[in-house]
């Protein structure tokens, strides 16, 4: 760790289980240091998390949470939809990238602890990943403070394997690995790769997984979604090859025939609004030198989550200082 990124700790954080964190202006949204100069304080914690264990295709997701936090520097803070800049209504925090273990197992074990951890500070958990894999572990901290948890999945794969190339912790049999508690249900959207081998698990649960499949989004829509989770607790986790590859050819499968931008912001709000999202994490960045609009799409959705979940979707009614569609009067004689 650099200077330049680690903030000083007090001796409350040095008790801590959380990992140092970096100084607000090397975090995510580079904040200046007067906006966030208590981290501990911050209603959201942003964890990177750079695994790379399992990818099958192709690779890079190691250095996915960097290049997201880098690229949320460039993210404007003010937000239409709400009319302000709404990260200074509940402000960010981001720790340093935990160490990451080898065993894909421990993994899930040591990010469940830190999810749980927290969470039982009354803060909200953003993971930025790396590979699918490390779902499993803040699904399962959520659930056991949060009876009747729903994960709502947005994702090109169904990821419903159990296991894959000997791997049961594979990012292909992540959301099997979320659904091996009972009391978890799944609401997936943006779907369109499936193997015949997830079939049966899926027909055998369709009393607690609900797909919205890609091929037919001119038939569903986000109140659909919604409404599934309505009244719950919620756990977003977004794959970023949910969106179609030609917004998002960053990530290690990139899947023609996805959803667009404003069909995911559209399902986080509308989530946001029937549920309560107690955590979320965006993964399988995998970014490309040169090519910045990916690495930009992952930060700003990241931000959008954020505020979402922590401050309810936006005003269904404009401001009264945002000006009226259209913009000025025009003169007239």
């Amino acid at each position: 760790m650099t200077d330049d990124t680690t903030a000083a700790q007090t001796d409350d954080d040095a008790e801590s289980p959380l990992p140092p964190y970096m100084t607000a202006e090397a975090g995510f949204l580079g904040l200046p240091d007067a906006d966030a100069s208590a981290p501990e304080a911050a209603r959201a914690v942003v964890v990177p998390f750079p695994i790379e264990r399992s990818v099958s295709y192709g690779g890079g997701t190691a250095r996915g949470p960097d290049a997201i936090r880098l690229a949320s520097h460039q993210v404007e803070l003010f937000d239409e939809s709400y009319w302000c800049e709404p990260v200074h209504r509940y402000g960010v925090a981001t720790v340093e990238p935990p160490r990451v273990p080898g065993d894909l197992s421990q993994m899930v074990d040591e990010l469940a602890t830190l999810t749980g951890q927290i969470l039982d500070a009354g803060r909200f958990p953003l993971i930025l990943g790396g590979e699918h894999s490390l779902t499993p572990g803040p699904v399962r901290a959520a659930a056991a403070r949060h009876p009747g948890l729903m994960v709502v999945q947005i994702d090109a794969h169904a990821d419903l394997r159990d296991g894959y190339e000997d791997e049961p912790y594979s990012h292909a049999a992540a959301m099997r690995r979320c659904l091996d508690d009972p009391g978890v249900g799944l609401v997936a959207a943006g779907i369109r790769n499936i193997s015949a081998e997830e079939i049966p698990f899926l027909e055998a649960n369709r009393h607690r997984i609900a797909i919205h499949w890609a091929k037919d989004k001119a038939r569903w829509s986000a109140a659909d979604i919604a409404d599934a989770v309505r009244g719950k607790p919620v756990y977003l986790t977004v794959d970023l090859d949910g969106f179609d590859s030609s917004l998002m050819p960053a990530t290690g499968t990139p899947e023609p025939g996805g959803l667009m931008w404003d069909e995911v912001v559209a399902i986080v709000r509308a989530v946001a609004g029937a549920g309560t999202i107690v955590g979320a994490d965006v993964v399988e960045l995998a970014p490309i030198d040169g090519l910045h609009a990916p690495d930009f799409l992952a930060a700003k959705l990241s931000y959008t989550i954020l505020t979402a979940a922590l401050l309810g979707p936006p005003p269904a009614t404009p401001s009264a200082h945002e000006p009226a569609a259209g913009g000025p009067a025009a003169a007239t004689d």
